[in-house]
């Protein structure tokens, strides 16, 4: 009988023991912690990536309209320098920038030209697309972000002759 009772004493001497759950405590939240420190750090950056593009878009209508403002509104042009500004590589991938017209009242934009006699506006649209890839998905988990902002800007509306 005298061993069952000491077993129990034991039992409540290691359940009473309260030396190294400090050492458990840390080892259960430390990654936790870890983990939502690293999300919060690559959900700002993601954050901060598309209020840049969402900045770049404003800038590049103002640089659409100084362009447009002057004698030249090619596409290849205006590109370079959004490209140089924003600082985004000058490729397909990344920029594009596509002029479209409006003929007289109709809704819808088209990619020529409208006939003589009819109101013209043209527009430029401005369009930049980027890639985050968090640091997550190094361990298999999400997968990239997609950026794409687009820009469309009225530069000038005339009676075609």
């Amino acid at each position: 009988m005298k061993a069952p009772r000491s077993l129990f004493a034991r039992m409540r001497r290691l359940l009473c023991d309260k030396r190294g759950t400090t050492v458990i405590e840390v080892a259960i939240v430390a990654p936790v912690v870890l983990c939502m420190a690293l999300g919060g750090f690559d959900l700002s950056r993601m954050i901060a990536r598309q209020h840049e593009l969402q900045s770049g878009a404003a800038d590049a209508e103002q640089i659409v309209l100084a362009a447009a403002s002057g004698t030249s509104t090619d596409t290849n042009t205006i590109k370079s320098v959004l490209a140089n500004t924003l600082g985004i590589p000058n490729d397909a991938d990344h920029i594009t920038v596509d002029k479209f017209y409006r003929c007289d009242t109709t809704t819808a934009l088209q990619s020529t030209a409208c006939s003589s006699g009819a109101y013209e506006s043209t527009y430029l649209q401005v369009t930049f697309q980027d890639t985050y890839t968090p640091i997550w998905t190094q361990f298999g988990v999400g997968t990239p972000v997609d950026y794409e902002v687009q820009r469309l800007v009225q530069i000038s509306q005339e009676l075609v002759p």
